[in-house]
């Protein structure tokens, strides 16, 4: 994939695709290699932004429980 910038849907969506082609076994060994690194790297851009996310969710809630005991953030 080129280096534009893709959402995390449709990096979900891309890496499916990349597991079902790979799944079929009717490519090429080259080519497996080539979704396999594709893959890869999705992969980890995804884990990323769900860390991402996780940190930010988490940080909302420590801050609820703070606000929910009387305590404020400030």
């Amino acid at each position: 994939m080129a280096n534009k910038k893709i959402n995390f849907e449709d990096k979900m969506k891309r890496l499916e695709e990349i597991v079902t082609n790979m799944e079929s076994g009717t490519i090429l060994l080259d080519e497996v290699a080539v979704l396999f690194k594709e893959g890869a790297v999705l992969s980890k851009e995804c884990k990323a932004e769900l860390d991402k996310l996780n940190a930010v969710v988490k940080e909302v809630q420590e801050g609820s429980e703070c606000n929910e005991y009387g305590n404020s953030n400030a």
